[in-house]
């Protein structure tokens, strides 16, 4: 009796386990386009600091990743639980937010802050060092704070998957691809921070004839620009994920700009670009309305005030 109870045991964690493996795989694929942007978001977040900073700074954003999703994963469970009403109000909160960091992020570039230098040698050391201080935590801050709201989208995409299965297989699944993502994101991130110290190392291990060098060579030249144009497709990221999240926050405006639903039979290239762009220029324009409002907000306060 015991032994038959014993197989009976094996066999359900054995179909569970199935089931988590199926339903992970499937979440992981959904939340695959998520994926994309946080990558190119998250690697233009820690560009711009010292060669030699490079991997404790994505390892401290890695670790802070990992913080959001052990609040998010059990948040949301509890949300989808009790009130699942919550969820798209929360996660239009965060694309918000990712619209106005986009805007601020291109404000930034238009109109740089000017700061003069002190004249004695002794104090501008120590303001070089402490703003290469401040500067840094700035980074892994920002990205700490983007990723939170990267997360909690990709965390939702994925209990969606799972949303008719039982609690154990939900937690599961959503923890397995937490996990993964984070993994994968920011291990991509160190490889692409870290390009050009191996054209370096591949310069000075290989004799200049080799095939070896040349390659060394194409990344020394490569890695710089990658950069600059990461950092341009992050701020895109930005009004593209914001965007998409307001976009999926309002139906009749998810409708009206997705011409799949309205032509179903032309799929053209147009047809499928076209929701794209339309939902970053609804991001950046949500961006310019935001930054308003809180301009807006911090006049009145110091009127008030």
């Amino acid at each position: 009796m015991a032994s038959v109870s014993l197989l009976t045991l094996l066999d359900d964690i054995t179909t569970v386990l199935d089931d988590v493996a199926l339903m992970s795989k499937l979440a992981a694929k959904k939340t695959s386009a998520v994926l994309g942007d946080d990558l190119a978001l998250n690697a233009q977040q820690v560009s711009g600091v010292a060669a030699e900073r490079e991997i404790p700074v994505v390892l401290a954003v890695a670790k802070g990743s990992f913080k959001n999703k052990l609040i998010l994963v059990p948040t949301a469970l509890l949300i989808s639980a009790f009130a699942p009403w919550l969820i798209k109000p929360l996660l239009l909160i965060g694309g918000l937010y990712l619209c106005f960091e986009g805007i601020e992020k291109v404000l930034e570039s238009l109109y740089p802050s000017s700061s003069h230098a002190p004249s004695d040698a002794k104090e501008r050391i120590e303001e070089i060092t402490c703003s290469l201080e401040e500067y840094e935590k700035k980074k892994v801050t920002g990205a700490i704070r983007t990723d939170f709201i990267l997360s909690a989208e990709i965390i939702v995409i994925a209990l969606g998957t799972v949303a008719q299965q039982e609690l154990l297989v939900q937690l599961a699944v959503v923890s397995i691809v937490a996990v993964l993502m984070t993994v994968g994101v920011y291990g991509l991130v160190a490889g692409i921070v870290k390009l050009d110290d191996l054209g370096f190392y591949l310069k000075r291990k290989f004799d200049e004839q080799s095939w070896l060098s040349a390659i060394g060579q194409s990344l020394i030249v490569f890695a710089p620009k990658l950069m600059k144009a990461l950092t341009v497709i992050g701020t895109l990221a930005m009004f593209l994920v914001g965007g998409g999240i307001v976009v999926h926050s309002f139906p009749a405006l998810h409708n009206m700009i997705d011409p799949v639903a309205i032509e179903p039979i032309r799929k053209t290239l147009m047809n499928k670009l076209s929701p794209i762009l339309l939902s970053g220029l609804i991001g950046a324009v949500t961006g310019l309305a935001v930054a308003g409002v809180k301009a807006g907000a911090t006049k009145l306060k110091m009127k008030l005030w």
